[in-house]
């Protein structure tokens, strides 16, 4: 009997409310440290009030899930227009030029590129050829669907990546008698710290790059061998806490061997022109530091070879375009825009500045676990977000800020590993296996995705504080 969907409702709604509670907490908190640090309330400028409450409230709505994420987001940004416009701190033209328009457009051409890729089948057959290299072994199942989704993370957007793997995984599983868990939480854990690697791996790191300069061979270089080490970790520690499911052997390899990958694919002659285009733009963007392109430029240019090549319908490719997204990115940067020009990131900057003056790499430090901690407990592209401003400010005092750039990008990146609400990986995979005999439970995640989490946040620690002079 398969379990309902009311256990992983119930299950979904216990992270939100418990999100929730951390927020109000955190927001109180905050008035507490206000209170202390202006003994008159009136002593706050009014534009700072305004623009703090707003953002505040917003990023509440967003958090706790009332409403849409991106409902909340749109009406946030909205309302700090408009009193940024009557209190005269915040115009309506700074609100287009604080959207970061570059990071946006390599968002869409990634999207649209990746779209036309899935269409064609490539995504299950590649799982299925991976299961079959395996001989129904688990642990090397594991291991193998792990690395070559952290792989593939790194070029295509994680959570593609497992909404094509994670069904073709559990049909593997089921024919050769196998819990799916391991599978599916390795491949959930390891497509976030894939995308680590590279600058169009994860969203962070698009913003990053965006707002720095960054280029594809700098993220490259400096989050590949780090991204390496933490994907092999990641898996011995999953190897370790699921051990008693690993150790079971497989029933039917012969079911498995019988699967056609080839029955998966719907248009070969797709898959290699989108591959091949996938081929250029990646080698653009190795060389896009002598060519004087932007990410997004490089993007596009692949994703116009490729329209003009295979000449889909528009309106097929662009439906899978996950527009809500979009929006509630461009809308996040106008909240935060709003509040950089209140000036409350400036006071926030301050504050952090005094730790990063007098001890560089302890605020690296400081930095990574808080963005862990954060991209544990909410989404990371809203913290994200709120940090590029914080960063550039430091870097606008004299402060070396480039390893708190890599800090940044490797404390959002692997602490939404930590809950079940923290990627949208993890609610894909989560809500896979409610429709298996094994479902994963909040208590199945602690064990295997929190330890995880801590493990490979230690070992990057380890790695920020060893190769410190190499990220300066």
């Amino acid at each position: 009997m398969q379990p309902s969907s009311s256990s992983a409702l119930s299950g979904t709604s216990s992270w939100r409310t418990l999100t929730y509670i951390f927020v109000v907490l955190v927001t109180a908190g905050v008035g507490v440290l206000l209170a202390q640090k202006f003994e008159r309330l009136e002593q706050i400028p009014l534009s700072v009030g305004v623009a703090g409450i707003i953002f505040v409230i917003t990023y509440t709505a967003i958090l706790s899930e009332i409403i849409h994420r991106t409902i909340a987001a749109v009406a946030g940004a909205m309302a700090m227009v408009l009193a940024g416009h009557w209190l005269g701190f915040f115009s309506q033209d700074d609100a287009v030029r604080v959207i970061d328009w570059h990071t946006i457009g390599l968002l869409v051409a990634m999207m649209v590129i990746v779209a036309m890729l899935q269409k064609t089948g490539f995504f299950e057959y590649l799982a299925i050829i991976t299961a079959k290299r395996t001989m129904g072994d688990p642990w090397r199942l594991m291991a193998l669907l792990g690395v070559v989704i952290a792989v593939v993370s790194t070029m295509v957007a994680n959570v593609v990546c497992v909404v094509m793997f994670a069904p073709v995984t559990v049909v593997v599983c089921e024919i050769l008698g196998l819990n799916p868990v391991p599978m599916l939480m390795a491949e959930a854990l390891l497509s976030n710290i894939g995308g680590l690697a590279t600058l169009v791996g994860d969203p962070p790191n698009m913003m990053i790059g965006s707002v720095t300069g960054l280029t594809f061979n700098d993220f490259l270089v400096h989050l590949g061998p780090p991204t390496a080490v933490i994907v092999v970790v990641g898996l011995y520690v999953i190897k370790v806490v699921m051990r008693k499911d690993l150790a079971k052997k497989p029933e039917n390899i012969e079911g498995l061997l019988k699967m056609d990958e080839n029955a998966a694919v719907h248009d070969w002659q797709g898959i290699r022109k989108i591959l091949i285009c996938m081929g250029i733009v990646l080698l653009l963007f190795f060389l896009q530091g002598k060519l004087g392109l932007l990410p997004s430029s490089v993007a596009f240019l692949g994703l116009a070879i490729a329209l003009l090549w295979i000449q889909p319908h528009p309106d097929d490719i662009l439906k899978e375009v996950h527009w809500s997204i979009l929006l509630f990115f461009i809308a996040l940067f106008v909240c935060v825009g709003g509040i950089e020009k209140a000036g409350i990131l400036d006071i926030v900057g301050e504050k952090f500045a005094v730790y990063a003056h007098g001890n560089l790499m302890l605020a690296c430090v400081l930095l990574f676990w808080v963005s862990a901690i954060s991209s544990a407990i909410v989404d990371n592209i809203p913290f994200t977000i709120a940090m590029i401003p914080i960063i550039q400010h430091l870097e606008s005092q004299g402060i070396n800020a480039m390893p708190l750039w890599w800090s940044l990008a490797l404390g959002v990146g692997l602490g939404g590993n930590g809950t079940i609400v923290g990627a949208t990986p993890n609610i894909v995979v989560v809500s896979i296996s409610e429709r298996t005999k094994y479902p994963i439970t909040a208590r199945t995640w602690f064990l295997a995705g929190t330890t995880t989490t801590i493990v490979t946040c230690i070992v990057a620690t380890a790695i920020v504080v060893i190769f410190f002079r190499f990220f300066q």
